[in-house]
């Protein structure tokens, strides 16, 4: 099977086919192929160059097809990590990920990272085997019903029942994925719809009545948030990953400099602002720098772009940003309104709606606002004690970002390793920074790393893990080492679930249930049995030294840190508390 092929395809099998207004002919008359072969044409159609899976009974005539194709499958160790790999991958390239997946439990171990990619708006085309179309319904072995399992945690999904139907569909879900706000749509294939056969046609155009996104802002609202922010005193930009996903960082910066807005973003936002500029206020919310916080908790104006007001931001919403007007672009007409009032509501495309904004603006200073601003840097700066039995994990974090000076595709998995990322890694630009956002999942970080490597071939990609969600998907390993993927994780190894031990050790009196790691294996060992590098750092001194080696090696390569057992996350706003109202913690 050829593994390595990148190049994009003409949609053309043998010499003497060609497209005839969309239908593949030979000779003149229509060509009929089977279900599988009109699968990987459509592929070729939509330029996919990689797919993330893993095979079985119920897609074994796609496989078989996949054979001879010169589109590259990367064979992962978990279904899940299919999915995670497919995210990362449409993460760091802007393009939609692909995952294959058989039937049953193939299927349903897609299910997590499916949910991953819908609450953080990723475009990921996931195709699942499925028993017989005249077996459906019958309990059938390795049957599940699962496009009724993922209705709720996918932007769609189809169950296709004619192999006449299936390039259509496939046209339909590529454009459904990638368009409006994006999100992740499955398509489940019958084994007797990849063997059937069907004339293929494959569509130029997509026609859904029902489903017509609005990207340009309406022009009488812009102009109404223009006039906002030229009357405000105190604006924040309040930024979230749809800046990212539009590819609006120019814009956005653009109309921050020319006003002097301080940018805050959500953690899905991190890389749409440089964490260095001048007006950056880093992350807001539960485990935001103070000074982003107070910055909205006081402003006059917040201008919410492609951002959906999360729990985790907003702290107790009746109190977010008590003094502000706010206005509120989004692609999502449902997300405006959903959780915060609104003054301005635009729909539209982040990056549409900036670049319409910005003609309308002058230049100003605001040197007030900015020294409040300074003030509230000052008040509340980011900082942590030394690590007091181990490595403090954020000198770990700080040492990454000054050794890759912000320029690496950094994921991470959840919890404390995530945070701390978010905290003092400092990013450069959009698209480095792949976290699961909204459905938090722990184990997403590595095979994302993978799926980020591979649409990102000449980036370092570096996976921020904890020793707890490093496991949940460890086996990952052999993925990187069979495909020589030169991923580097660095495990902050506390031996405690972190952030739940956090919780427990703040909320529960140190009663920590079932959050102590003490069977965890030798991590380094673990990477050498896979083939890979491993490298174990016990003291503050050894950690620049490691990273150095670490990213010179070729390969995949496992770096474990021994940081402090019991260091916390700070600030920190306490559950059901406003946002201003932080926790400092040790420093």
């Amino acid at each position: 099977m050829n593994s390595g092929g990148t190049a994009r395809h003409p949609l053309v099998l043998t010499p003497g086919l060609r497209v005839d207004e969309g239908v593949l002919v030979l000779g003149g008359l229509p060509v009929e192929m089977r279900g599988a072969e009109i699968l990987i044409e459509c592929l070729k159609a939509e330029k996919v160059e990689v797919v993330f899976g893993y095979p079985g009974g119920a897609v074994l005539p796609i496989y078989d097809v996949l054979y001879d194709a010169d589109i590259r499958h990367i064979l992962v160790r978990h279904e899940q990590g299919a999915a995670h790999a497919a995210d990362g991958y449409a993460r760091a390239t802007g393009r939609p990920g692909v995952c294959i997946a058989t039937s049953g439990p193939g299927a349903t171990n897609l299910v997590t990272g499916l949910a991953t990619a819908y609450m953080d708006s990723v475009p990921v085309v996931a195709f699942t085997g499925q028993v017989a179309t005249s077996m459906i319904g019958r309990d059938s072995f390795q049957e599940a019903d699962i496009t009724g399992i993922t209705m709720p945690i996918t932007k769609h999904n189809y169950l296709v029942k004619s192999t006449k139907d299936l390039a259509r569909v496939i046209k339909e879900a590529f454009h459904i994925a990638t368009t409006g706000r994006p999100g992740p749509v499955l398509i489940d294939l019958p084994k007797d719809v990849s063997n059937g056969t069907a004339e293929f046609t494959y569509p130029e155009t997509v026609d859904l009545p029902g489903y017509k996104p609005t990207y340009d802002g309406h022009p009488k609202q812009i102009k109404e948030l223009a006039r906002a922010i030229e009357a405000a005193q105190r604006p924040v930009l309040y930024v979230g990953g749809g800046v990212v996903s539009s590819g609006a960082s120019d814009a956005l910066r653009k109309v921050a400099e020319m006003q002097e807005i301080p940018v805050a973003t959500t953690l899905m936002g991190l890389s749409a602002f440089p964490t260095a500029h001048p007006l950056s206020l880093g992350m807001l919310g539960m485990h935001g720098t103070g000074y982003a916080n107070l910055a909205v908790t006081e402003c006059d104006l917040l201008i919410a772009v492609g951002a959906r007001f999360d729990d985790r931001v907003t702290g107790k919403i009746e109190t977010f940003a008590p003094k502000a007007r706010v206005a509120h672009v989004d692609i999502d007409p449902a997300e405006i309104g959903k959780n915060v009032r609104f003054d301005i509501p635009i729909v539209g495309d982040a990056k549409r709606v900036l670049e319409a904004l910005i003609p309308q603006l002058e230049t100003k200073t605001r040197p007030e606002w900015l020294a409040q601003i300074a003030t509230f840097k000052n008040e509340w700066p980011l900082g942590y004690a030394k690590g007091r039995d181990g490595i403090a994990p954020q000198y770990v974090i700080e040492q990454i970002s000054e050794l890759t000076k912000g320029e690496a595709i950094i994921t991470t998995e959840v919890g404390q390793n995530q945070m701390w990322t978010a905290q003092y890694y400092r990013f450069k630009q959009p698209r480095s920074f792949i976290t699961s956002g909204g459905l938090g999942t722990m184990g997403f970080g590595f095979p994302a790393a993978i799926g980020a490597q591979i649409g990102q071939p000449n980036r370092l990609v570096i996976d921020i893990a904890g020793d707890g969600s490093f496991q949940m998907n460890i086996q990952e390993l052999a993925t990187a080492v069979q495909y020589g993927i030169p991923v580097k994780i660095a495990i902050l190894n506390n031996g405690y679930l972190g952030m739940v031990r956090q919780w427990q050790e703040m909320f529960h009196n140190k009663r920590y249930s079932a959050t102590v790691l003490s069977g965890n294996p030798n991590f380094v060992a673990i990477a050498e049995a896979y083939g890979a590098k491993g490298f174990r750092v016990e003291s503050e001194d050894q950690v620049r030294p490691v990273l150095e080696q670490a990213l010179a090696e070729p390969g995949p390569v496992v770096m474990d840190f021994a940081v402090s057992r019991e260091a916390n996350v700070f600030p920190m706003v306490p559950p059901n508390e406003s946002i201003n109202m932080m926790v400092r913690g040790d420093r």
